[in-house]
């Protein structure tokens, strides 16, 4: 899976009740406790059954503060990548291992998606098996025609 439309989406939406209250300037309100409550049990799936997971942050009412709060609590990883491909995607690492913080943009470098991966590797970084069977005829014509000079 290497390209962005085959990576899954999925949205989930927080239990009822856990956005108490109205949400400054149209924000998750308590719903930023409720994205980490989310979050946290998708690593416990994910150290359980190896079942990656993705939350579209793009499709939830985030405030300025909200994404603040999340970003102060997630942090900064070790691991970022760039990705140049129809436009550029980073991928970085967050302070919590195994959730990735991925942003696509299009060729005119508008944000198209905003994902949290919770995964080992961000699905977008290994390489389509399609793709690899091409490298290995591209690599066996290489070497027939190496043996024939």
């Amino acid at each position: 899976m290497s390209r962005l439309a085959e990576i899954p989406i999925r949205i989930e939406t927080p239990p009822a009740g856990a956005l108490s209250g109205p949400a400054p300037s149209g924000g998750l309100g308590g719903g930023v406790a409720a994205l980490l409550t989310e979050i946290a049990s998708l690593l416990v799936r994910l150290a359980e059954t190896q079942l990656p997971a993705a939350i579209d942050l793009r499709s939830l009412p985030m405030s300025p503060q909200d994404r603040s709060e999340l970003q102060a609590v997630l942090g900064e990883g070790e691991v970022r990548a760039t990705i140049e491909a129809e436009g550029i995607s980073t991928l970085r690492e967050t302070r919590m291992s195994g959730v990735w913080w991925i942003e696509h943009r299009d060729a005119q470098g508008e944000l198209v998606a905003e994902l949290l991966e919770i995964a080992h590797v961000p699905a977008i970084l290994a390489s389509a098996t399609d793709e690899i069977a091409a490298a290995a005829r591209t690599l066996r014509e290489h070497l027939s025609l190496g043996a024939r000079a």
